[in-house]
């Protein structure tokens, strides 16, 4: 019956494939289009392009007037990501272990409050911290933006990973603990190898939004020895004396691919953030 009813349930996914298909086929012609526009000439008034270019793409080998470093803005983006992520990473697997297992005064008005702070967007915030930043020297530089960027990740993080943590079974660390290990080397080694699919996909999740910020760094660090990607790509919106608009699709695609890369390789963690630990 399983084999006979297989084909049947494949039938069925038909026309959600196809109505997906449709849907997203505008969105890759877009694409597609884009990227010929980064790589071809073509007139104002022309449909079809008159030939091919790699100027559009300068800015990967000389650095355009007036504007940062494309590289060195790319390593920025990188660290701050990258950083980010850590800190999160860190903070979230112990917090939502503590809140998880241990039985910590007010957890409940804790878990609350972790909520709370989610729930104001980071551009309500941004004058509060803009002055703090001011006052302990910290305003236009990575260290500042990285430090605020992981605090607002933090509830999130905090609750996905005591999600994960809740459905570790218990018999685990009693295991360790009646083996004599210590209730630190119980988390780290018993305990972490459980949750690993939601670390992983935390650690996708923060680094695609540190990747992605705009609010955060054109605000708090826009100077161009502490530029990230975003600020400069939306640098070339604000530039009208030397505006290419073929270079700020270009600009664009560089931007994108890694976001594109770590999504393929790693989507099957990110599908993890809705689901729980491993009950191995």
């Amino acid at each position: 019956m399983a084999e006979r009813s297989q084909p049947s349930a494949n039938y069925r996914s038909w026309p959600v494939i196809t109505a997906l298909t449709i849907v997203s086929l505008p969105l890759l012609l877009m694409y597609v289009y884009l990227f010929l526009d980064t790589v071809t000439v073509k007139q104002p008034d022309a449909l079809l392009p008159s030939g091919l270019t790699i100027n559009h793409w300068r800015f990967l080998w000389q650095t355009t007037a007036g504007k940062a470093n494309i590289w060195h803005v790319t390593l920025n983006t990188l660290l701050f990501s990258a950083c980010t992520t850590s800190l999160v990473l860190i903070v979230s697997s112990m917090a939502g272990y503590v809140l998880s297992r241990l039985n910590v005064p007010a957890r409940g008005f804790f878990l609350a409050g972790v909520m709370v702070l989610h729930a104001f967007p980071s551009v309500t915030l941004i004058i509060a911290i803009f002055i703090v930043l001011q006052m302990i020297g910290l305003y236009n530089s990575l260290i500042g933006v990285i430090l605020v960027k992981a605090a607002i990740d933090l509830p999130l993080g905090i609750w996905l990973m005591k999600g994960f943590y809740d459905t570790v079974p218990w018999e685990i660390e009693m295991a360790g603990v009646v083996d004599g290990a210590s209730r630190f080397r119980v988390w780290r080694s018993l305990v972490l190898p459980q949750v690993k699919p939601g670390i992983m996909a935390l650690g996708l999740f923060s680094f695609l939004a540190g990747w992605g910020e705009f609010i955060l760094p054109q605000v708090l660090a826009p100077g161009n020895q502490v530029q990230v990607l975003s600020v400069y790509l939306a640098g070339f919106l604000a530039d009208d004396n030397n505006y290419d608009f073929n270079m700020f699709k270009a600009v664009g695609l560089f931007y994108l691919i890694p976001v594109l890369i770590a999504y393929v390789l790693f989507n099957k963690y990110l599908m993890n953030i809705y689901g729980g630990g491993s009950k191995g």
